[in-house]
């Protein structure tokens, strides 16, 4: 028997979902997994995966909106795909056109799905071509590292009285990551222009 199954999620834990809750429980929903204070683009939700865990084949997942599972065009159609394999349509309340449910929501789907997949390839191949051009130009892409030699100066000098990674990043207000690449690359080029 085929069940009704709702999801539901807010992004800050000071959010109320009960107005998701409570759409979908008029649209005929007895179960809702509801996460609080959970990305969109994180996959591992406890409530997500408890939700996927629950639903079977021939079950509805309903949302209010398809953000609500998916931060990203890409990240909802591989995840509706996904349902879609296990035999699980989803319906979204506020979205009519996403609704696997139906022979046209199932056909609209897959045409927008074509689409994003464009889009992204597309996005993929005009940023490689770009790189290359640049690269021909002599310029390196991406962005410029905020560990400036000023930076990273004060970050050796602070490492070498023996300060955490996170007490550097905190008093150069930058990221604890930043500090780490821009100290691993230090160590780098000291080591190879020690090496014979």
């Amino acid at each position: 028997m085929s069940n009704l199954v709702g999801y539901a999620r807010v992004s800050k834990r000071e959010q109320n979902p009960e107005a998701q809750e409570a759409e979908l429980r008029a649209a005929g929903v007895e179960r809702v997994f509801v996460d609080h204070g959970e990305s969109s683009r994180v996959k591992d939700r406890p409530q997500w995966l408890a939700c996927l865990d629950y639903l079977r084949p021939g079950d509805t997942l309903m949302v209010r909106r398809l953000d609500r599972i998916a931060g990203s065009e890409t990240m909802a159609i591989q995840t509706i795909n996904e349902l879609h394999e296990r035999g699980v349509n989803i319906k979204s309340l506020t979205e009519p056109d996403i609704d696997t449910t139906t022979p046209m929501g199932r056909a609209l789907f897959g045409i927008v799905a074509v689409f994003a997949q464009l889009r992204v390839d597309t996005i993929r191949d005009n940023t490689r071509r770009g790189l290359a051009h640049a690269r021909a130009q002599g310029r390196v892409g991406g962005r410029p590292s905020v560990m400036t030699p000023e930076r990273i100066a004060a970050a050796v000098k602070m490492r070498a009285e023996e300060h955490s990674v996170a007490h550097i990043a905190k008093v150069l207000g930058v990221g604890a990551s930043s500090v780490s690449r821009a100290l691993a690359k230090v160590d780098d080029e000291a080591e190879a222009t020690v090496s014979p």
